[in-house]
This record gives structure tokens, sequence and C-alpha cells, in this order.
């Protein structure tokens, strides 16, 4: 079955590359030249999601620096691969461009999964500086069989349930959606995880299939569960990331010409900031939104910021210890990580 849908989107999209050739280009450039290079941009974000937006955004500036020899076919909400599926698809050459998360395929990722750890990002723009520039400085093994043209990731995920949680105590039997290390997290804060996109957590708050989510407050306005959520912790002290990739098929990048490359380079390296910033902003309306709506923002006092600080301790333990193990340098990687960010938070508070 899965081979079908496979097959059947795939001549879905040569119909569709046939029509965009023939009708926007005339099978040659304006000039008389060769015909435009055409990419597929698979983006799991739905279309009226602002990171959906900057991928447009982004696509329109390659396509106006490139004069036109490149042209871009965006598709977003995981109309041609889902969110789980979106960095095999590049790999595989089903789509040219793809945006989705790493978390997204477990277990993929050894080193880079520590990014994603519960280490109290501040903020969306942060965050997305320290994720893009670690994924360019240690580059590892794992994301080799792309071209990885930047990383972004969103503000610190807090926890938003149906009922306040204000204590550790309060977790014990809920089911809280998380992925990556965020279900990990959740196992040491007492809970059971349920893994699953973003684009089916409405639903099983809704219906009940879980009592909250692990999230950054964008989500609640961003995905609408602000609207099916009673109240939300502020639990910025573990806040944890979600490192999202924009990765370009290997084969396709190696046949661009350099100057191409380049123009790709440049503008994502423009790109990353811009994230950031549209991180923050739609965290900042998100927590307005649900306000809107009258939910409760549930604060943890000092001490219960402690323990479940301590709560999430040993996973830190355990990342560095099975990269280690694996050969890979976990430990240099999230002490650097750590350091980074206790910076940061020095700074902001002189």
């Amino acid at each position: 079955m899965r081979r079908e849908i496979l097959l059947l989107t795939g001549i879905m999209l040569l119909i569709g590359l046939g029509i965009f050739l023939c009708g926007g280009c005339g099978g040659s450039s304006p000039d008389g030249g060769p015909k435009p290079i055409v990419m597929t941009y698979s983006v799991f974000f739905p279309p009226t999601h602002v990171q959906a937006k900057l991928a447009r955004s982004w696509s329109d500036e390659i396509e106006r620096r490139s004069q036109g020899r490149i042209k871009m076919m965006v598709l977003a909400g995981g109309a041609l691969t889902k969110a789980d599926q979106c960095y095999q698809g590049v790999v595989d050459g089903i789509t040219s461009i793809g945006m989705s998360a790493f978390a997204y395929t477990r277990g993929r990722f050894p080193l880079l999964e520590g990014l994603d750890l519960p280490l109290g990002y501040p903020d969306g723009l942060t965050a997305t500086r320290l994720v893009d520039e670690w994924v360019r400085t240690y580059n590892p093994k794992e994301i080799q069989d792309v071209k990885i043209l930047y990383a972004h990731a969103h503000g610190p995920g807090v926890l938003a349930s149906q009922k306040p949680v204000q204590t550790l105590e309060a977790m014990k039997g809920m089911k809280i959606r998380a992925t990556g290390f965020s279900a990990r997290m959740v196992e040491a804060l007492g809970a059971s995880p349920i893994g699953m996109p973003q684009g089916e957590t409405y639903e099983a708050l809704q219906k009940g299939v879980v009592d909250a989510t692990f999230c950054p407050v964008e989500t609640l306005k961003g995905w609408k569960q602000g609207e099916v959520i009673q109240s939300v912790t502020d639990s910025h002290c573990v806040g944890y990331t979600t490192t999202f990739f924009v990765a370009m098929n290997l084969e396709e990048w190696e046949r661009l010409p350099e100057d191409l490359q380049r123009i790709f380079e440049e503008v994502s390296r423009e790109w990353v900031d811009k994230h950031g910033v549209a991180w923050n902003e739609a965290d900042a309306a998100g927590l307005e939104f649900v306000q809107s709506l009258g939910r409760k923002i549930v604060p943890l006092d000092e001490a219960e910021q402690k323990r479940w600080v301590d709560r999430i301790a040993p996973m830190l333990d355990d990342y560095a210890a099975r990269t280690e193990k694996r050969g890979l340098p976990g430990r240099a990687f999230l002490t650097s990580l750590q350091a980074r960010l206790a910076e940061g938070k020095k700074g902001a508070a002189k």
C-alpha cells in the first residue's frame, strides 16, 4: 500500500512539474537560455503557519537572486511527505528540499538529539542561533546523506494541560503528548509519554486521548491547541526545544553550479535569524491567545523548579554516556551547549 501511495505521489508530482514547466517557462527561459532548475520543497507546517510562510519567502528569495535559474515548488502541510517521512523523502529524491524536525525520526540522529534536551532554553531566537551553529560546527556523520542548509528551533517547550499542574505529584498518571527527548522528559517527571506529530495533537487533546502536551507557547495559537487545553504551566526551567532542519537532496546539491550553491548558502544564513525572531513573536502571540481564552498560567516556585531540574538531570548524563559509547562526542557537545546557555542567562541577568 505504501509503495502504491509513493508511486501515485510520484506520478502526480511529474504531472505537476510538466504543467509548471510548460505553463511557466514555455520550454525555455525568457532569454532563450536553458530551462530553470525546478525544485520541490516539502514543509510539514501548515500553509498558514509563520514557519511555512518563511519557507515560502526563503524560496522566493532563492528564485530572485538566481534570476529565475531556480524555480521552487513549495508544498506545505505535509502534502508531499509527512513530518516523519520528510528527511527520508529528501534522501530518496522524492523531494528536492524538506523542512521537518530531527525528533520525528527518533534514533536516527543520536548526536543531534542533544540539541532537544530540556536545557532551559530562554527563547526561540537563542535556541535557533545555537542549534544552527552546533549543526554546522559538529556536522556529524548522521546527516551526511543530505545537504543541511540551515536549522532553526522553537522557544522553550512548556506544559499545556487539561488540569492545572503545579507540582510533580500532579503529573502522576497523566498521558502527555511528546516527541524525541521530550518523551523521556515526560517519563522522568512521572507521566506517560504519547508520541505523535503536532498535526494530530489537537484532536487527541479534544478527545481525551492525551491529558496534556509539552509544546512551545506558539503552538497553542499556531496549531489552535489553546482551544482544547485549560492550563499552561510555566516550566521554562526545563525548557526544551525541537530542532528543525532544512535539507536538500545531496545529488541535486552536488549538481548545482557553484554560484547557485553560494546563493542557497547566503540566503540560508540570512533566514536563520528570521526564523528565530518569528518563533519569539509567535510565542508572544500564543501567550496572548491563551490569555484571551481565559486559560490559567501556572507558575512554578523556585523550590519546585529545582525539583523538576533535578528529575531531568539523569537524562543529560544518559545522553552523554550513550553517545560516548558509540564513539560520538556527546559529552563535549552537551557541555559546550550548556556553557553557552549559561553565559547567555548570566548576561541577561546583568
